[in-house]
């Protein structure tokens, strides 16, 4: 089992604030020290790493400082989380070319996974043509991963038009995009990630572990989700890729990392 941690929890998800007037510049960010982040996942246990496109971009001209941060805590990185809108045909293709020079500076430097979100909801709701738009712009995205050697994969997310397990079924048949199943974000979605996880099993490259419980994402094993099953999953599956745990936050990151890494002993 190869497990991987998102540097999320290390200052929480917050965006790129000249996102506000330029679209290229539309990055997740998580506002905290990405190298006090991969120390801390080292420490932990796990054996690679995961991190936002803002976080990944700020490397851009410091790539050996990259390289030998990774190297100096024998991580692998992963992969990049990134996304857009996807809906809009003005901005698409500032979106896409946003999303490809993510995808090129995350290639050179070693990463295997192109983690994509996404899909706006708009003002007035949410129209059935958006699905067609979003899994048009998410085969583009395959595209721009195949060129870089990258693995693309869609990821649910609350906030998006695909949130609930009914849109995730409309969006699926409408692009050729992996899944990235985010046990959590599909249980607050009010779908059953085991369930989903069979549905799809054939589309999972790459997966995120969360724990959930009364509205609240948690470490592993500190709510109610059905690993166990879902690992079973995975196996029967024959699955030999990558499992990310991801928290947005926790009090204390590194303690929030080493409480799930202790949880998916069970699972070695």
């Amino acid at each position: 089992m190869k497990l991987g941690y998102q540097t999320n929890t290390w200052g929480g998800v917050v965006g790129h604030p000249a996102g506000v007037t330029s679209i290229k510049d539309v990055y997740y960010l998580a506002n905290g020290s990405t190298e006090e982040a991969i120390k801390d996942i080292a420490a932990a246990g796990y054996t690679g790493f995961e991190l936002f496109d803002g976080n990944l971009m700020q490397y851009k001209d410091k790539k050996e400082e990259f390289i030998k941060l990774i190297k100096d805590h024998a991580l692998t990185f992963i992969g990049v989380y990134t996304g857009g809108n996807f809906i809009f045909p003005d901005i698409l293709e500032e979106e896409l070319l946003k999303i490809e020079s993510v995808a090129a500076l995350a290639s050179e430097l070693g990463a295997r996974h192109l983690v994509v979100g996404g899909g706006a909801v708009r003002t007035n709701g949410i129209l059935e043509s958006d699905y067609a738009a979003l899994g048009n712009a998410l085969n583009k995205v395959v595209k721009i991963a195949e060129k870089y050697n990258l693995i693309a994969s869609y990821h649910p997310h609350m906030g998006t038009n695909v949130q609930a397990p009914e849109q995730l079924d409309k969006l699926m048949p409408l692009t050729t995009i992996n899944l990235c199943p985010d046990t959590a974000h599909i249980e607050a979605g009010g779908g059953d990630p085991v369930e989903v996880m069979k549905k799809y099993m054939d589309r999972i490259k790459y997966v995120h572990l969360k724990d959930y419980e009364n509205g609240e994402f948690l470490p592993l094993g500190e709510g109610h989700q059905k690993f166990d099953e879902m690992i079973k999953v995975l196996d029967e599956a024959n699955f030999d890729g990558w499992i990310t745990v991801e928290l947005d936050s926790y009090p204390n990151p590194k303690q929030g990392a080493e409480i799930s890494r202790k949880y998916l002993t069970q699972f070695e």
